[in-house]
């Protein structure tokens, strides 16, 4: 079998006619093991320049102008490549989707991981699932593990406030999102600590959706930020973030095969401080993956390294030409808006 590997790093971007850019790249799809933030299968598009391999893979409900975000760090991964290390290992947390609880504690107690993020306030689903569920992990887990839970957004504060009182018994490491709005992770934060509920508040959807990731300090509105790559522009942006806005980071996926999860690793391993363990084991839920290695952890910790790609399994999950048309159409739409950003 053919081995295609990207290049590590690269200080400058190189031009030649052999670097196409996403245009000349594979849409790809993938299904995913359970459903996922309301999805079943993952798309995007992969292609290889000078500095190596690059995913853009915008959730479809994500505009033009937000998805050019995401394209900007693909472009980063493609043609600049990452800055320098100070790890070469990452440890990660195991994700567990809003499964039934059984499944919960199996997938738990098999990733390896010492740490495990659960989504809880699946539509659809009662409160007493998403405590099944958390109960399950830290049975798998063990009191020593650490156990974290993922929102989305989902409730109001009032519901959060309630649902962490519940919630709090099992002791969670953190809460992510618990609310959309970051003036309501705020006065959730004032409400925890007024009662005495000594649970920390992450914000995702508030720093890589919100225009102005600094807000959630300016505000108080969380103990922790969740970074990512692709949303958030590219690896030396979210370094940039890291340094400014003054709190802990955690290096989270996009729910990527193993090409955009290398991105997340390179930032992970170029932080000065890492203290939690990052959400980059995702892969874990895809049904396959394009790497020859996929990158899964193994006793919780994911190797910074080189992906090289497997061009049978590049080959075997080329989309339907309907979704690859869909998503050529897509980039154009997105380059348009990305041009119009910077002549505007």
């Amino acid at each position: 079998m053919g081995r295609v590997a990207g290049v590590a790093r690269s200080t400058s971007p190189r031009h030649s006619a052999r670097w196409a850019g996403p245009e000349s790249g594979q849409v790809y799809e993938i299904g995913l093991r359970s459903r996922f933030r309301g999805v079943t299968v993952r798309q995007g598009l992969v292609w290889q320049g000078p500095a190596g391999w690059a995913e853009w893979s915008p959730f479809l409900d994500y505009a033009p102008r937000e998805a050019g975000t995401w394209l900007r760090a693909a472009i980063e991964s493609a043609e600049i490549g990452w800055p320098d290390t100070v790890r070469t290992v990452v440890p990660v947390n195991c994700t567990i989707p809003a499964v039934e609880a059984e499944v919960a504690y199996a997938m738990a107690a098999k990733s390896g991981c010492t740490t495990a993020k659960i989504k809880v306030a699946e539509r659809g689903q009662a409160f007493a699932d998403d405590l099944a569920r958390v109960e399950a992990v830290r049975q798998a887990l063990g009191p020593t593990g650490r156990v974290r839970i993922d929102a989305n957004g989902a409730w109001d504060v009032d519901t959060a406030r309630a649902a962490i009182r519940q919630l709090a018994r099992f002791d969670l490491e953190y809460v992510e999102q618990p609310c959309s709005a970051v003036e309501e992770l705020a006065e959730l934060r004032r409400r925890l600590a007024r009662e005495g509920i000594d649970v920390l508040i992450a914000a995702d959807e508030s720093i890589r959706r919100s225009g102005d990731p600094y807000r959630v300090a300016q505000l108080g509105a969380a103990d922790v930020v969740v970074l990512k790559v692709q949303p958030l522009g590219g690896v030396r942006a979210c370094l940039q973030i890291a340094e400014r806005i003054g709190l802990p980071v955690v290096v989270s996926s996009a729910l990527e095969t193993s090409v955009g999860i290398r991105a997340g690793l390179a930032l992970a391993a170029a932080l000065p401080e890492l203290p939690y363990a990052c959400g980059l084991n995702t892969v874990a839920l895809l049904t396959d993956d394009l790497a020859e290695s996929p990158l899964i952890a193994s006793e919780g910790y994911l190797p910074v390294g080189d992906v090289v790609i497997d061009p049978l399994r590049l080959s075997a999950s080329a989309a339907p030409l309907d979704v690859e048309q869909e998503w050529r159409v897509r980039l154009r739409e997105v380059r348009h808006a990305m041009a119009e950003v910077h002549h505007g």
